[in-house]
Parts: C-alpha cells; structure tokens; sequence
C-alpha cells in the first residue's frame, strides 16, 4: 500500500503513523512544503513554497488567508498531478486540512480515498477568540474568522473521512461534518514516556536536580498568554514569596505561536519579569529543550502547570502525564476531557493566580498526599493514550476509508 501524507511543515502528527507504516512495508510519501524532521523510510516530495498572504487592493477583506490557503492547495494538487502521470498514484491520502492542502486532492486523484486532520475550527465564541475578558470579538472579527474556514470547509466536503485528537476539537466542526470525524490521538510512546524514580538533570549552574525536589515545571513551544505564561509567572512570583526552595522552570521560546506579542514588540518574557523581583536561582528559563530532556524534567517534576485557552491540546500535557507528573492545569474545555480535578490531576481557574499559587503551595507542602492522582494520571494515558493502541485504531480507521471510499 502506497500512503501519501500532506501536511506543510514536514510529518506533524503524523509522524508515528508514518514510521509504523513505514517500518510495516508499506511505501510512505510526504507532500509538504518544508521538513521538521526526516524518517529514512519516508520519501519526501517538496512542492514550490508559496508567499504568505498578500495585500492586494483589489482582493476583499479578509480573504489573504483564504487565497494563500487556496495557492498551497494548487502547489499540493499540481504534485499529485504530477506523480500520477508517472504511475506513482497513492492508495490514500491522508493530510492536515487548515492550510488548504487538501482542498484539491480529489479533483487531480478523483477515486482515490481521502482522510482529513481535522485539528481546530476557528470559531468567535466558545473556543480561543473571546475568551480573554478584554476579547470582545466585533463583527470584522466574526467575518474574518468565517472566512479563515473556506479551506477547511471545502476539504471537507471532499474528504471521504476525518480525523481530530480530542472529542472537544471534533466539537468545533459543523455538525454535518461531525459525523464523518472519528476522534484518536496521535499517542505516546508509553515506554519511553515513564515514571522513574532516579531520574535527575544537571542545570547550566552546576547544580543537579532529581526526583523528589521542589521543581515546579511548565512547557510549551512559546512563553506566551495563549499557554498561560503570563498566569503561571505571576503564580511562581507568589509562590516564591511564601516558599524557600521551590524551583520553577519554564521551558519554551520567545516567539508567539498562537497569539500576539507583547505591547511595544519583543518577549512576553522580557516584558513580565519586569514586573516581579524573581531571583534569579529560583526561577530558570533554557528556552527550548531537547525531548530526552524533557522527559526527564516530567520525570522530576513535584508539579507541572498546564495553562491553556480553549485551544488544541498539547501534546507536552499527555506526556507529562504518562510521566507520572502531577498536572496543575485550567478547568478549559481540552484539559477537562484529560484530567478530572481531584481523580488523575488539579485543575484551577484559567485567570486564578491565587488559587494556582496556593495550589503549587499545597503540593510543595505535602506531595507524597498527591502520589495517587499521579498514578491515576498515568493510568489515564496507558488506557486511552497508548501509542500502541492509538496506532491500531488509526490504522482499522484507514481501512474502514479504503474499504467504503
């Protein structure tokens, strides 16, 4: 079986899926129009890199995003075209549908099956946009949002099924459109991803952390509000005031991934810390890390805050889970379908700092009283995220489509 894959920035979510396909004898491609990472039994087709959106006077507003999506769907369609005039047509194509790189897959492969990604519907309320108490969504904003959909809207109808990672993510798609949309996360490797009591990391200063010390962690790609930087900071500022040894480490970059920078330009980082008189020995910023890194700071870490607005699950949350960590998350809609407060983690108010601080303070002071909720946590990953199992269901998912397409 040939398996295309299509996604822009290399293999995403895909990669597991690709691998054990691959590793399975299958023939494995990827379409993109850059690469994150390379598998040596994955063959990689790169199309012509198209220009972000344009400001063009003659073109209705809002509709950059749409005709960029619409260019990468042609580059996309023009590579399949290509392929299949020299015999290489794929058995399925299975790619990301929110950049427009599904949009014409079946107009150059017409009887060739079809699986979208389906991973987030951009909505003005009840999701990201309007969830800030200063975000107040107006009409332009209504329109535009409408408008960021046409790829996905359009792909949708052509696709023969769907897939997103979480049942909240499926939520936000139309309800017509729900019904086609099965719902598996991409998992996680659950003997990697592992409690181990002997784990410990060397920090640049010298010093060694392991496990059982007061290390407070947090992770995403980017300090920034989307994630809950902004709340998890002010939270450690409280913490570190009321206790003597607790270490915060806050993992990720400068950019912003999802939102908007900070007023005046730069880092939210830069432009919090000057709020707060953090020392410098209590509170630790290596940017981004490596994953074996990473893995062993869940494996350390006494509790890990997980702040996010009603956005796509992070990957880093399932991970520390299966970790065995205690997760400190927001009662938002993605976290609350993994953790129940009080059962397999913590949750507190988004925009709570009070009750994030007193909550790390809790932990801190008493954390062998939390060591149940930390095997329930990782009980929760192994019975609905084990990498093994989600592999099954995605592949009994691709043959359902090449058996009914």
């Amino acid at each position: 079986m040939h398996v295309a894959f299509v996604h822009r920035r290399g293999l995403g979510q895909f990669a597991a899926l690709a691998e054990h396909l691959a590793t399975s004898g299958h023939d494995v491609s990827l379409i993109c129009e850059t690469v994150d990472r390379r598998l040596p039994s994955v063959r990689v087709i790169r199309h012509r890199m198209e220009p972000g959106p344009r400001a063009d006077s003659q073109m209705a507003r809002y509709l950059g995003i749409p005709d960029h999506h619409v260019r990468i769907g042609h580059r996309v369609a023009e590579t399949f075209d290509s392929m299949a005039r020299q015999g290489e047509r794929p058995d399925i194509v299975i790619g990301h549908i929110g950049w427009g790189s599904m949009m014409f897959v079946k107009d150059v492969l017409p009887n060739i099956p079809a699986l979208g990604y389906c991973e987030f519907f951009y909505r003005a309320e009840g999701a990201d946009v309007g969830f800030a108490p200063d975000d107040k969504p107006d009409a332009e904003t209504r329109k535009r949002l409408r408008l960021r959909n046409i790829a996905q809207l359009v792909s949708l109808e052509a696709i023969d099924g769907g897939i997103s990672p979480t049942f909240w993510q499926k939520s936000l798609y139309p309800a017509a459109a729900q019904k086609r949309i099965a719902v598996c996360h991409e998992g996680v490797d659950t003997q990697l991803f592992r409690p181990d009591q002997r784990a410990s990391l060397k920090l640049p200063d010298g010093r060694i952390i392991k496990t059982g010390d007061p290390v407070i962690t947090f992770v995403a790609r980017d300090l920034e509000p989307y994630r809950g930087f902004p709340q998890a900071l002010e939270a450690a500022a409280k913490v570190i005031q009321k206790n003597n040894d607790a270490l915060f480490v806050f993992v990720g970059a400068d950019g912003v991934s999802y939102g908007t920078p900070p007023p005046g330009g730069g880092s939210w980082k830069d432009a919090l810390l000057s709020k707060y008189n953090l020392p410098a020995d209590r509170i630790l910023f290596p940017g981004a890390i490596s994953h074996d890194l990473l893995r062993q700071l869940y494996q350390i870490s006494t509790a890990h805050i997980y702040l996010t607005y009603p956005f796509v699950l992070s990957w880093s949350v399932i991970e520390a889970m299966a970790c065995g960590a205690l997760i400190i998350g927001s009662d938002t809609q993605p976290v609350q379908e993994v953790i129940r407060s009080g059962q397999n983690g913590l949750l507190v108010p988004f925009y709570d700092t009070d009750a994030l601080a007193s909550t790390i303070l809790r932990v801190l002071a008493t954390p062998n009283d939390f060591m149940p909720l930390r095997a329930a946590a990782r009980r929760t990953i192994e019975s609905r995220f084990r990498l093994t199992d989600c592999l099954a269901r995605q592949k009994n998912l691709i043959d359902t489509v090449l058996r009914t397409a």
